[in-house]
């Protein structure tokens, strides 16, 4: 049964970038206000920046190691766009939920990420080429 409370925003989109400052000042002038926050999450091997778009935010990441998902993603593919995340209200059941609707998991538990949440990620082969991000915000 379909619940219209799983997924309830888009919480934002990642687009992978190699020089987060550049990007930091491109997307300063596409939306005419600084971002409100840079973070780095090591154990990812990235830094990530946010901006507000209404309810939604846009999330650079540049990879921090030559490891990093960010980095393989950027010298395979260029920049652009990476993930889109949907905030959710129950990460372990949407979880449940999806693989049971034969989504992939990448991570088989949440995991810390950046912005203070929970995150798992969904294989882009399940999900029509797209990475998926579920988000949660730890309390």
């Amino acid at each position: 049964m379909l619940n219209s409370h799983n997924m309830v925003k888009i919480e934002h989109i990642g687009i992978a970038v190699k020089d987060i400052e550049a990007a930091n000042k491109t997307y300063r002038k596409l939306f005419g206000y600084e971002h409100y926050k840079t973070e780095e999450v090591a154990s990812e091997g990235v830094i990530t920046s946010f901006f507000k778009c209404g309810e939604s935010k846009i999330e650079l990441l540049e990879g921090t190691t030559e490891n990093s998902a960010i980095t393989k993603f950027v010298e395979k593919r260029g920049e652009g766009m990476h993930h889109i995340a949907f905030a959710v209200e129950d990460i372990h059941s949407e979880m449940k939920r999806l693989e049971k609707e034969g989504f992939i998991l990448l991570n088989k538990e949440p995991k810390r990420g950046a912005d203070n949440k929970w995150v798992v990620f969904l294989h882009p082969k399940s999900s029509n080429g797209v990475l998926v991000e579920l988000c949660q915000d730890i309390d």
